[in-house]
């Protein structure tokens, strides 16, 4: 079992060789402007504009949560766009976040990881504008990447 690295930095420049990929949570209603993806916006069009065409044609595909999105942005990046918040406001449901779409999307990740060879790079996925807690996310993402061997790191942002 590789352990959880956590250190300071950007998760829009991970800090490995080899393959590599940026997990982070998307929303179910299509929305991308705030927070996160904002970071990678910048840095790539492409996760963007692959997210809203998957959302545009979701009637087709399996657009939903727990349903995960690979671009690839470079010869040894992509970036996993994975749908794990319902809608975007705190309801009567509670936070945003959906853990269980979460640990789905998390185990289709460490499959894409695991065939890709690929370590995975992320912020504290769920626990910003999703509303999740880092207690209840961390677990789940050693469950699904580090006890499959996969390297993970988390960035916290300097």
């Amino acid at each position: 079992m590789k352990q959880l690295r956590v250190m300071a930095g950007d998760a829009t420049s991970p800090q490995a060789k080899g393959p590599k990929i940026i997990g982070h949570v998307c929303n179910d209603i299509g929305g991308w402007g705030k927070g996160f993806v904002l970071a990678l916006s910048k840095r790539w069009p492409e996760p963007e504009k692959e997210f809203r065409a998957w959302h545009r044609r979701r009637s087709g595909n399996d657009f939903g949560l727990g349903a995960v999105q690979l671009v690839q942005v470079r010869p040894d990046t992509w970036v996993a766009n994975m749908v794990a918040q319902r809608g975007i406001r705190t309801g009567s449901d509670g936070p945003p976040i959906r853990y269980d779409a979460l640990e789905r999307c998390l185990a289709a990740l460490g499959e894409r990881a695991l065939a890709l060879e690929a370590s995975v790079h992320m912020p504290r996925i769920g626990c910003g504008l999703a509303g999740g807690k880092w207690s209840r996310v961390e677990p789940l993402i050693t469950g699904a990447l580090c006890a499959r061997d996969v390297a993970v790191t988390v960035y916290d942002h300097a």
